[in-house]
């Protein structure tokens, strides 16, 4: 089975997802390029609601988000019922956000990724399996904290 990945950057990561876009569709993913195409000043939020919305309606399996730090990306696509967006800069970081916490949307910090293999930072991420098990339990609180309208610790799952 193809994975379908969405990409999206605000202005500060339009290169990196430039060259990402290349690698992916090299690597036979299918990939829904959501912009932005240009250098010019952008508004995140606006590219991050195109991948999460996506992924939320099922016509992606994962997005790939990227602005300055990663952080406002992630914060934009956890609004989203179904998204788990996190934040990662390096090899340990992607891949646990995969094994244990079953993110489906990276975010990735245009600023702060230096020099770093960013190709293969995604690819490790995108070929990294939920390890399930003891993880399934922990992300199947999160999304009933996502499908309710006030959790109640005290509750429970």
């Amino acid at each position: 089975m193809t994975i379908k990945v969405g990409l999206a950057s605000d202005h500060r990561g339009v290169h990196i997802k430039a060259r990402l876009l290349q690698t992916l569709q090299r690597e036979g993913f299918d990939v829904c390029d959501e912009g932005t195409d240009t250098t010019d000043p952008v508004d995140y939020p606006d590219f991050a609601i195109r991948v999460a919305q996506q992924i939320r309606d099922g016509k992606l399996d994962r997005g790939v988000l990227i602005c300055g730090t990663g952080i406002g990306m992630a914060i934009v696509a956890n609004k989203f019922h179904g998204v788990r967006a996190a934040s990662c800069y390096d090899e340990v970081i992607v891949e646990m956000s995969r094994r244990h916490n079953d993110v489906n949307v990276l975010c990735l910090p245009g600023d702060l990724i230096g020099e770093r293999p960013v190709d293969e930072l995604v690819l490790m991420w995108l070929r990294t399996e939920f390890e399930s098990g003891r993880h399934s339990q922990r992300v199947d609180k999160i999304t009933a904290i996502d499908s309710s309208d006030t959790p109640d610790i005290n509750r429970g799952v």
